[in-house]
């Protein structure tokens, strides 16, 4: 089975928690792919140095000092760190970006936004190629262009484009909440398209769970069978959700 986990930045920021996931990942006998973000790493880098942390829509306005500090923070700090702690529980990780051999191309997504981008197309064969040799894709939300520019990427949104090019079977989420809340508070065990779909009409879903349901939307449409989004925070996730427990809210066609 090939599978890409999707790991949050905020996971990522204390090391018994970086740790823990490592382990659990690292012990899953497939074809595995990790995406990480790294925000909240991201919003304190740039409060130390007095840079301006905008906003618009939910997405972090990039100019070119903010690329500088995403390159030093997601390639560089995150990225680094995540790889030593697969090193750690044993794995063979590789980090990498969206850079990487072109594994995913972006245009810019708005004038008003600098350098974010939208992936566009996705290559996967250096991927394919790492995990047939039993390496571990670690790959940072940062993509780029034939004509050598870098985009600042969401992360859901890196992790479907790597998804759908690599023909994963199931995308996992790892975040800070327990699952998608529905308009009554509670965590459903499964959610169509059509559902997730009526939960950002109804602005029940927002934010960063609207964004990953609509990242969750566009995986199904290219492919990938089965989408689940649980908390990170739980020890033994991981083993669990491919074991067929009932953890977190699964997305389906």
């Amino acid at each position: 089975m090939k599978l890409l986990v999707k790991l949050g930045g905020t996971l990522l920021d204390a090391p018994d928690s970086r740790c823990r996931l490592a382990s659990e990942i690292a012990g899953i006998a497939h074809a595995v792919v990790v995406v990480h973000g790294g925000g909240k790493q991201m919003t304190q880098y740039l409060a130390e140095r007095g840079i301006e942390n905008k906003f618009v829509n939910g997405m972090r306005v990039t100019t070119p000092e903010v690329v500088d500090a995403m390159l030093k923070v997601f390639a560089g700090t995150v990225n680094t760190e995540l790889v030593a702690a697969f090193r750690a529980a044993g794995a063979r990780p590789v980090g990498l970006t969206g850079l990487d051999a072109g594994l995913v191309d972006a245009e810019p997504l708005a004038e008003e936004l600098g350098a974010v981008g939208k992936p566009v197309r996705s290559d996967a064969r250096l991927i394919e190629l790492l995990t047939k040799e039993h390496y571990l894709p670690v790959v940072a939300c940062v993509a780029g262009d034939a004509k050598g520019s870098v985009y600042n990427v969401n992360a859901d949104q890196m992790a479907v484009a790597c998804a759908s090019s690599f023909g994963a079977e199931k995308l996992i989420f790892l975040t800070d909440v327990d699952g998608v809340k529905d308009g009554a508070g509670k965590v459903p065990e499964s959610l169509t398209a059509m559902g997730a779909a009526a939960l950002i009409e109804a602005s029940v879903a927002t934010g960063g769970m609207r964004a990953k349901l609509e990242a969750a939307v566009s995986a199904l449409r290219t492919g990938v069978g089965e989408i689940v989004i649980a908390p990170g925070a739980r020890a033994g996730v991981v083993q669990e959700i491919l074991a067929g427990k009932r953890i977190g809210t699964r997305i389906v066609p």
